[in-house]
């Protein structure tokens, strides 16, 4: 029978992650018709305790896209930059890459603005950049998922407007697991998607669009269909979605966010959160030839990411990810195109743990004692 041989892995990638057992459970529920009195059930929660979560803010609404984290970053692109205007595309790894890869293929003048891999946004090195290039709109990730990196999104986004520019921020694999700080940082909007730090399977992005960014997309041409946010807001605004949503993942959102909110409670979440980047950080202080590779002060609380001794290699973490699963977890050898470039400069890779989500602290401890058994096996 189909899926006798699926094997029910650990996860401890950094996305698709581990789901409570609650969330599959909430997958069994009815479904129900997107525009029937049904919806509100699921919907109207929804929006409220995603709020919640983002801390209240002021002139936000919440738009649920169907698709993933891209789809909703490729809306704020195509919502929010003009023909006319110019978009800086800051990166700080893979995912700020794909933030220009998604205005260059949109047809943008994006320029951009790289970082050392591992290193968070230099404010000096960004305000220069913001005085050459005088840009109309700047987008930035606020948590790097292939390196670790977290960035001070309030900094960034008030230097960006202290410049005359619009700030777009890219908070997929940090919202859920830590201050999302929009009232803060005031930006245009702010992305994210379900599967990663708030516990969901991937099938929606969320933006948090602010009353400035739908004055903004009034002046843009061309916004397509589903990545309109003015399209978007019309249902966002009454409690539904602008296309047909998944009903089962719906279902298992409601149930999730409500726990979020109501019995775990945000600020035990992301203090949860701040505990497992403790507990990762204290065991690359015992794990010989180890260290944390994301920059000091701006090291994630959702995933760590570790560069690796010398004579470890791309292949080699390969064998630790089978290794791995051996003992039932599935292990993260570290984003691919990064350690390409790392064994191009002759460099060794690094990995990643994913610690965001429903992982608890004594699993990420259980985890780093069997993946640190593992790789002295490599000494």
């Amino acid at each position: 029978m189909i899926g006798d041989d699926f094997v029910d892995l650990k996860l401890f990638i950094t996305g698709p992650i581990l789901l409570r057992e609650e969330v599959r459970r909430a997958g069994l529920l009815p479904e129900f018709g997107h525009r029937d009195s049904e919806n509100p059930k699921r919907f109207e929660p929804i929006m409220r305790n995603l709020l919640a979560i983002a801390g209240n803010p002021k002139g936000y609404t919440p738009i649920i896209f169907n698709g993933s984290g891209t789809n909703v970053l490729e809306a704020s692109i195509r919502s929010l930059v003009s023909d006319s205007d110019k978009v800086l595309n800051v990166s700080v790894g893979a995912f700020g890459d794909l933030y220009h890869t998604l205005a260059v293929v949109n047809g943008k003048n994006a320029v951009q603005l790289k970082f050392a891999h591992g290193k968070a946004i230099d404010m000096q090195e960004l305000e220069v950049a913001l005085k050459e290039h005088k840009p109309d709109v700047v987008t930035f990730t606020h948590n790097e998922t292939a390196t670790g990196v977290i960035n001070d999104v309030v900094q960034v986004c008030e230097l960006i407007r202290a410049n005359g520019a619009l700030p777009i921020v890219d908070g997929v694999s940090i919202f859920g697991g830590a201050p999302s700080m929009i009232s803060e940082a005031k930006p245009l909007m702010y992305c994210t998607s379900t599967q990663k730090s708030l516990g969901l399977p991937a099938g929606f992005g969320i933006g948090f669009v602010s009353e400035e960014a739908m004055e903004k997309a009034a002046t843009v041409e061309n916004r397509g269909y589903t990545t309109d946010i003015i399209a978007q807001m019309g249902k966002a605004k009454i409690n539904q979605t602008l296309t047909t949503p998944n009903g089962t993942l719906a279902n298992q959102m409601c149930v999730q966010l409500d726990y979020i909110v109501n019995s775990e409670t945000v600020a035990g979440r992301f203090k949860r959160h701040e505990d497992m980047r403790t507990i990762a950080h204290k065991w690359s202080e015992i794990m010989d030839g180890y260290e944390l590779f994301a920059q000091e002060g701006f090291r994630s609380p959702s995933l760590t990411t570790f560069k690796t001794p010398s004579y470890m290699t791309i292949d080699k973490l390969k064998e630790v990810k089978e290794l791995m699963r051996e003992h039932g977890y599935l292990f993260d050898p570290g984003y691919g195109k990064i350690n390409k470039e790392l064994a191009d400069q002759g460099e060794s890779p690094i990995f990643r743990v994913g610690h965001m989500a429903d992982i608890m602290p004594e699993m990420l401890t259980e985890y780093l004692e069997v993946l640190g058994e593992v790789l002295n096996t490599f000494n």
